[in-house]
């Protein structure tokens, strides 16, 4: 398998889809046709999601064709290079994976050789569950299984920041009942304009280092462009 996991799309201040150029081009070399998955957009925004994805793609060298414009998203998958799901909203991205039949067809796809790339909510469907996802259940899902590409969990956006004077809970507090409660399921915190690359049994980090959270264990910073097994054996 070969996976791309973006924390984000865009950083502030920058255009759309700008800071990940450079490893999404290697990865798309060669590989020009894209499935892209827009449903983490409600509805009435997925035509205008698949219009605001395009150009990046294009300017890379690779087409897309969405698959929610397709009659069988299924079947459509095998004329595919590259899936790639957009962020957006995790819950209703999942919920409409399972309505289409394409959370199985993708994770077998995928297992099977088929390159992904998710960024955001993309990256939490990679996931065993979207369990540790930032977004509000704005539909409610058949399951919080997801295709379980990989064997921990992705929280996107991680930063340790809270907003002074507000008594939420900050990031890692959330992830600290997390686990309390999936004690053996490991948590990385991938901040903002940062990857992992995972090709078969080996991930790399790119971009910025990460937080590493284990039931019962400090957390540990991963630092970027270290290479680590997928299964978190060696950190």
């Amino acid at each position: 398998m070969e996976l791309l996991l973006l924390s984000n799309s865009t950083l502030p201040g920058e255009e759309f889809f700008a800071w990940p150029i450079p490893y999404v081009t290697g990865f798309v070399q060669d590989r020009p046709r894209i499935a892209f998955v827009p449903f983490a957009a409600p509805e009435e925004q997925r035509d205008g999601y698949v219009e605001k994805v395009r150009p990046a793609f294009e300017g890379m060298g690779a087409s897309i064709f969405s698959l929610h414009q397709e009659k069988d998203p299924v079947k459509a998958l095998d004329n595919a290079d590259v899936v790639a799901v957009g962020g957006g909203n995790s819950f209703l991205l999942l919920r409409d994976l399972y309505r289409t039949g394409l959370v199985r067809a993708i994770a077998d796809k995928v297992r099977k050789g088929l390159p992904y790339i998710g960024w955001s909510a993309g990256a939490n469907v990679a996931c065993p569950t979207i369990m540790t996802t930032n977004d509000m259940p704005i539909v409610e899902t058949p399951s919080m299984r997801a295709l379980h590409l990989i064997p921990f969990q992705i929280n996107p956006h991680f930063t340790e920041d809270t907003i002074p004077g507000h008594g939420g809970e900050g990031r890692e507090q959330r992830l600290a009942e997390f686990l309390a409660l999936n004690p053996t399921m490991p948590v990385l915190g991938l901040r903002e304009g940062s990857l992992l690359h995972v090709q078969d049994d080996r991930i790399s980090l790119h971009g910025r280092d990460l937080k590493l959270f284990r039931h019962g264990k400090d957390p540990l910073v991963v630092q970027k462009d270290q290479e680590f097994r997928r299964e978190l054996s060696d950190l």
